[in-house]
């Protein structure tokens, strides 16, 4: 978080569907959310050379309007909607309504002054896309696979293996695609390599921490833990000493990095030893491998933070 917000001036900028709401210089605007719309609120900032606009990620919808920003070179901040929330029930402010909303947009920008969100490059936004797709495909294939259990008429269990494999077909596909983007990209390509020689860590995992988690190699390594949300929180109080526990984070990365766990905790002889000494600590072992998670992801910081930095044989 900066310190020096004096020549700032934070927008909130509440974004939904079809709609985008602006609070600019306690002034409201109601704009479409389409091409018409980014190019009223683009006109609408000029007249404002530091404008930084906050806004909240609402699973996609921001998205159209961010990139026109970022093209514009206008400063943008996509924050975490639950901070949000909070800071404005913090504030005593319960009603919901959008100019409410891009309000307190503003003055949670004003109060805690975040950095910009940086734009991501070409190469990076498709990433992330194959991505996403590639997770929800696996999603569908297994909910069609516990569908598939209960099945009898044989015209359903026909369509279900069909749906199946034609689902296991396009997860082909986008993997095939996430390969031959990565590889054509040297800075993707790099950073691929360096994961992929992490003990327990593929090709699959490696591509899902570059699309999810672009800011890895450039944050601290209790930034990248809490980022994927295996940094451990205190639950103290008083004379008590509650049990520790993980919370938040970005779960796709958090799925991929347990399966990548799973396997480096029994190939890998330092995360072997590491997760057995917790074991013979009386560490459960979801606990112990949550741990070699926590271990895993910062050395994937530490890789992609200094080229010269190298694995322990």
């Amino acid at each position: 978080m900066s310190q020096n917000n004096t020549h700032i001036l934070h927008v909130g900028l509440d974004v939904a569907k079809s709609s985008l709401q602006l609070d600019l210089a306690h002034t409201q605007h109601a704009l479409p959310n389409d091409a018409k719309g980014h190019a009223q609120l683009l006109k609408l900032l000029t007249a404002h050379p530091g404008a930084r606009v906050i806004c909240e990620a609402t699973g996609g919808y921001e998205k159209p309007v961010v990139r026109a920003l970022h093209a514009a070179q206008v400063p943008v901040t996509i924050v975490e909607a639950g901070r949000v929330r909070h800071f404005a029930k913090a504030k005593g402010l319960r009603a919901k309504t959008d100019p409410l909303d891009a309000s307190v947009l503003s003055q949670y920008g004003r109060t805690f002054n975040p950095e910009a969100t940086p734009a991501p490059s070409a190469q990076q936004s498709r990433l992330a896309e194959l991505a996403t797709r590639r997770l929800q495909l696996i999603d569908t294939r297994t909910a069609e696979t516990n569908r598939a259990e209960h099945y009898s008429e044989p015209a359903c269990v026909k369509q279900s293996r069909q749906l199946v494999r034609l689902l296991e077909k396009q997860i082909g596909a986008c993997d095939a695609q996430i390969q031959t983007l990565i590889a054509a990209d040297a800075v993707l390509k790099t950073k691929a390599e360096r994961l992929d020689a992490i003990p327990g860590v593929g090709q699959v995992t490696a591509a899902t921490v570059l699309a999810q988690l672009p800011e890895l190699g450039q944050i601290s390594d209790q930034a990248a833990a809490a980022l994927v949300g295996v940094a451990p929180y205190n639950r103290d109080s008083g004379n008590q000493s509650g049990v520790r526990s993980i919370a938040g984070g970005r779960k796709t990365v958090r799925c991929a990095l347990y399966m990548a766990a799973l396997s480096a905790v029994r190939h890998d002889a330092i995360l072997k030893a590491f997760y057995a000494r917790l074991r013979a600590a009386g560490k459960k072992p979801k606990v112990a491998l949550v741990a070699a998670m926590r271990k895993l992801v910062i050395l994937m910081n530490r890789l992609l933070k200094n080229p010269k930095f190298q694995l322990a044989n």
